[in-house]
């Protein structure tokens, strides 16, 4: 196996044609992708939710939406956005179909420490994992996933209403409605 090196574009050109190839039904070239993108997806997703099985199902179905819809891919934008996209709206569909339970701060610290990280946790992983907002982390993760991704999309990822919208494949104006919905049950929820 050929060992991908960077592209002064950051690797857009390498995953534009790995994506050309995946279209073409390349299944080496969609273990490529897998390889250069499944680690950060991995980490980013396994943030949102703190549940390893859940993690692992949407990488998975992430991928398996990369094999059947890579001829879909407009070549546009950067390829990991387009990943990331579908992604968490694999997560949310895992996360749709059990019981939302709020991040384990053990395990946000045990997983930091496994990867080779201090024995301090990032702050965002902090964050994430409710441990510098308590009641509101507590509040935030007993959210509806679909609420939960909004928000986390745009308080804490720090996007737009109109980017949050294309990254989870929704109408802006729909975005905007469980943004004021999540923003209204946690406001009842901490008083």
């Amino acid at each position: 196996m050929v060992m991908m090196q960077p592209a002064s574009d950051g690797g857009r050109g390498e995953d534009l044609a790995l994506i050309a190839r995946v279209a073409d039904g390349d299944r080496i070239a969609l273990e490529m992708l897998y390889r250069r993108h499944a680690g950060w997806l991995t980490t980013r997703l396994q943030a949102r939710c703190g549940d390893p099985e859940s993690t692992d199902i949407a990488v998975q179905d992430t991928f398996l939406s990369v094999w059947k819809s890579a001829k879909k891919f407009r070549g546009d934008g950067d390829v990991g956005a387009w990943i990331w996209g579908i992604g968490i709206r694999r997560l949310i569909d895992v996360l749709r179909k059990r019981k939302a339970t709020p991040i384990d701060p053990a395990f946000i610290a045990s997983a930091h420490r496994s990867a080779g990280g201090a024995d301090q946790p990032a702050a965002d992983d902090v964050v994430l994992s409710g441990g510098a907002y308590g009641d509101l982390a507590t509040a935030m993760h007993r959210l509806p996933a679909d609420l939960q991704a909004v928000l986390v999309a745009t308080a804490i990822d720090g996007l737009s209403t109109k980017e949050a919208a294309a990254l989870l494949g929704v109408a802006q104006g729909t975005v905007k409605t469980r943004l004021m919905r999540a923003r209204r049950q946690l406001q009842e929820a901490l008083t």
